[in-house]
């Protein structure tokens, strides 16, 4: 079932980014799979709830991935057919990267790669000082990891050891062709974090992944 869902949805990203000859399709492939897992057995998040504080939040800081958070939103009910399929058009509600403002179950306005974590790492710790007991995912791509703003944001995580929050960072290597990340694993531990190493295209192991529990670290998850 959930297999024809996401073709579905795969069959939407690339008729929305014909239409409107927009669109970053491979992006959105790359991390189609972990936010139908996301959004469909993970987490708290739904239209009706969007005004809850305790509710959770995900941040997606590789905005040029839109159309598949577009495409898991129209799924969900967030959005309808027909503004998905005004993707990019006149007077959509629907940019090339998304707007909180106009999309309802955006979170942030991404797209300056690097400071999508820096925004989940703020609402993580605001839940902490709340003592609520939901939780953030943000998904990042590997190129933003050569950002500052990214290890600055993960010292502060650890720092404040926000064991709500999942980083799941989308290791599709297109950044090799610039500065190679290996060993990431090893880069991430040194700076306090839990690290999971999954096949992003597993169901089970991104939803194994996404329900662990660490005991007091931030969790990064490599995909």
């Amino acid at each position: 079932m959930s297999t024809k869902r996401i073709n579905n949805i795969k069959k939407n990203i690339l008729k929305v980014s014909y239409s409107a000859k927009d669109g970053h399709v491979a992006s959105s492939f790359s991390i189609i799979d972990i936010l139908f897992i996301l959004y469909d057995q993970v987490m708290n998040l739904t239209l009706d709830n969007l005004n809850n504080e305790d509710r959770d939040f995900m941040v997606l800081s590789k905005g040029h991935a839109s159309l598949a958070h577009a495409s898991i939103l129209e799924e969900k009910g967030f959005i309808t057919n027909k503004q998905l399929m005004s993707f990019c058009s006149h007077n959509s509600i629907l940019g090339g990267h998304l707007s909180s403002k106009k999309v309802p179950g955006v979170e942030a306005s991404t797209g300056s790669l690097g400071h999508g974590i820096s925004i989940s790492i703020g609402i993580a710790l605001a839940s902490k000082i709340k003592r609520l007991s939901n939780r953030v995912f943000v998904i990042v791509g590997d190129g933003e990891i050569n950002e500052g703003t990214f290890w600055e944001s993960m010292l502060l995580g650890a720092q404040h050891n926000l064991n709500n929050l999942y980083c799941i960072i989308d290791f599709n290597r297109s950044n090799d062709r610039a500065i190679k990340l290996d060993p990431l694993e090893d880069k991430l531990k040194a700076f306090g974090w839990d690290v999971l190493v999954i096949n992003g295209h597993s169901h089970d192991e991104i939803y194994d992944s996404l329900n662990y529990q660490s005991s007091g670290k931030p969790i990064a998850i490599i995909a």
